[in-house]
């Protein structure tokens, strides 16, 4: 099996030399010892500096608003959990034995986490260039195709437009759960729809980004229900 530091080299083009600080990143925080939670934080705040980069220069014509969502499409638990499944990230996630035994180096979230935790062992071990080296490397591709800022409104605002086109009262958001320190929580919200008898639960690493992906959720059920 490949291991950990070549799948870096092969995936982002660097190598890094901090062993300890890799496997800290792939270690979720269900397994023993030290988890990604603090690298995921600092390798969520790279990406977005770096995509943020990239958007401002190759879509000089922008709007703020427009870059906005140019880039919430491209950082998102689905876009990197997807990439990351596509590269073979879940070989080298270290899991505790229940997340392992339900499919947890499969799970999009746990995925974006650890590619983010990757990220940020690359920016503390090598610096920003070769961290800028290594987003460009991953998201080249998707930059280059992606879709109109119009057709990239986020989870929340088209399930609010979904529902209010229906006559459908707007869904409630509310948090179940905050776990962590200060500087590393976890959030946990439920997104209900009390009309249509429909729930959603997603967790994040902020509410913002748990509250995106319930809505996501839930929009995916009401797309399963009315065949669309």
């Amino acid at each position: 099996m490949e291991s950990a530091t070549a799948w870096v080299r092969r995936t982002l083009g660097c190598r890094v030399g901090d062993g300890a600080l890799l496997a800290e990143a792939l270690t979720h925080r269900s397994a023993q010892g030290a988890n990604n939670e603090r690298l995921e934080y600092l390798g969520d705040a790279v990406l977005s500096f770096v995509v943020a980069e990239m958007l401002f220069h190759a879509h000089p014509g922008a709007t703020e608003g427009e870059l906005s969502r140019y880039r919430a499409s491209l950082v998102s638990g689905e876009t990197l959990g997807a990439l990351a499944l596509e590269l073979g990230l879940g070989e080298h996630i270290r899991l505790g034995e229940g997340e392992l035994k339900s499919g947890g180096f499969r799970r999009a979230s746990i995925l974006a986490d650890a590619l983010e935790a990757v990220i940020g062992a690359v920016y503390l071990d090598l610096g920003i260039e070769a961290a800028r080296d290594a987003v460009e490397r991953l998201l080249a591709d998707r930059l280059a195709v992606l879709p109109s800022a119009a057709e990239l409104k986020d989870p929340k605002t088209r399930l609010q437009e979904r529902l209010q086109a229906s006559g459908i009262p707007l869904p409630a958001y509310e948090v179940a759960e905050v776990s962590g320190e200060p500087h590393a929580q976890r959030f946990v919200v439920r997104c209900r729809v009390e009309s249509l008898g429909l729930l959603a639960e997603a967790e994040g690493t902020s509410r913002r980004r748990a509250e995106q992906e319930a809505a996501s959720r839930l929009l995916e059920r009401l797309e399963a229900e009315s065949g669309a």
